[in-house]
């Protein structure tokens, strides 16, 4: 039987980040431009873009999104898991979850978030957060034309992934090879500027006529936070 504590722990929130300050206008008329994070086990977890088939989901400190102003949290209910469970599953999610799959009007951020919490709580998130993309997706021209944009133009640092005996911690090592072949032509590794995101690398999918040895270890994707778009 887990403690009280415990149960707090495994509360779900929504956290909600302003895009534009013209919110506080079209809030009242329940709609806007917002990003969304779900926050898990003192971390949290959202959907960014970029150019390459590998993982778009990435995790922050909660409610410091760097690029957002932070609006609000939403309690989604508790999840029923360990946090063991919940790291195997979302390295799983990711794998449906990559950066070039990203769309502003079908897949975007809070597509992202709404799939997770029905998922792990049974719980949707407020109709308001994406009602804009819903919109869009009838009149395209309700949509700003900065937010046209969907992909990134650097390809993702890899660094590995350390467990050091904890469910959630983000150490990250010496960059490292990536296994994935086409992915290995394109690295481009920047020394340059400082990570603010960390994109986790999915679990790969065990398939039929495939060795077990070609499953890899978790791995860690460090992009500037300069070079993405949520």
């Amino acid at each position: 039987m887990g403690t009280n504590d415990g149960f707090v722990d495994r509360e779900v929130f929504l956290n909600v980040y302003d895009l534009t300050p013209f919110n506080d206008y079209s809030i009242w008329f329940g709609f806007g431009v917002f990003h969304t994070g779900i926050e898990v086990y003192g971390m949290e977890y959202g959907f960014g873009a970029h150019d390459y088939s590998i993982s778009g989901v990435f995790e922050v400190e909660p409610r410091s999104c760097p690029g957002f102003m932070y609006r609000c949290s939403i309690s989604l209910g508790h999840l029923d898991m360990s946090a063991s469970e919940f790291r195997e599953f979302i390295e799983t999610m990711a794998s449906d979850y990559h950066g070039d799959t990203y769309h502003l009007i079908s897949k975007n951020c809070n597509h992202f978030t709404d799939d997770i919490t029905q998922r792990l709580t049974g719980q949707r998130i407020p109709g308001w957060v994406n009602r804009l993309a819903k919109l869009g997706s009838i009149c395209s021209c309700l949509l700003p034309d900065s937010l046209e944009s969907s992909t990134v133009k650097q390809m993702p640092e890899y660094h590995a992934y350390e467990d050091a005996g904890s469910d959630f911690g983000s150490n990250a090592s010496s960059p490292t090879a990536s296994e994935n072949d086409e992915v290995d032509q394109k690295v481009l590794l920047s020394t340059t500027q400082p990570a603010e995101v960390s994109f986790i690398k999915e679990t790969q999918r065990f398939r039929s006529k495939v060795s077990t040895s070609a499953i890899v270890s978790t791995e860690i994707v460090i992009i500037p936070q300069s070079s993405l778009n949520f």
